[in-house]
C-alpha cells in the first residue's frame, strides 16, 4: 500500500501523510478521535487543497477498496469520523462563500466554513444559516450536514 499511496501523494497539490511520509503516532492519535468515546487510527491522512485533489482521493479509494472519512470540526459526537481508511481533512482552505441568492435565499459555500463566520458575513443580507449547535463558533456546514445538525432554528 505504501507504494500506492506514495503515487497518490505525488499526483496531490494538497498534503497527503501516511507511514513514514510525516504520519506519525501523535497525528494518528489526533485524527482518530473526535468528541465520542471512540477511537480508530487512520491509514492515512489527506488535506486536499483543489477539488481535484477530491476527486483524485475518490477515484483512488474506488480503485484501490478503501473507505474515504471526510472531516471538518466540530459537530461529530459519535464516532463519524473516526476509522481507519483515509482521512479527508476540509477544516482548511475550504471556507469560502461560493455564491448567494438574495432573492431565493439560499448560499453556497464550501464545506470548510464555520457556521459562525457564514452568519456574520449572511447577516448584511438579513439571512442567517439555521441550525444553531452547542459548537456554531467552530462547527463547519459540512460536518453539520453530513452528520444532520440541528438546533434551535433548524427548521
Amino acid at each position: 500500500m505504501k507504494n500506492l499511496f506514495l503515487n497518490l501523494k505525488n499526483k496531490l497539490e494538497g498534503v497527503f501523510y501516511f507511514e513514514d511520509h510525516g504520519l506519525d503516532n501523535a497525528m494518528r492519535i489526533l485524527y482518530s478521535t473526535d468528541a465520542s468515546v471512540y477511537q480508530e487510527k487512520p491509514i492515512a491522512v489527506a488535506l486536499p487543497s483543489t477539488k481535484e485533489d477530491i476527486r483524485k482521493l475518490i477515484h483512488f479509494a474506488r480503485e484501490n477498496y478503501c473507505s474515504l472519512i471526510p472531516r471538518a470540526a466540530g459537530t461529530s459526537l459519535a464516532g463519524q469520523v473516526v476509522g481507519n481508511g483515509i482521512v479527508v481533512d476540509i477544516s482548511v482552505g475550504w471556507e469560502k462563500v461560493i455564491e448567494i441568492n438574495i432573492a431565493e435565499k439560499w448560499v453556497k459555500v464550501q464545506p470548510g466554513i464555520v457556521r459562525d463566520d457564514l452568519n456574520k458575513y449572511l447577516k448584511q443580507f438579513g439571512l442567517m444559516y439555521g441550525p444553531e449547535t452547542s459548537t456554531a463558533n467552530r462547527a463547519m456546514i459540512g460536518g453539520m450536514v453530513g452528520n444532520n445538525s440541528c438546533g434551535l432554528h433548524s427548521i
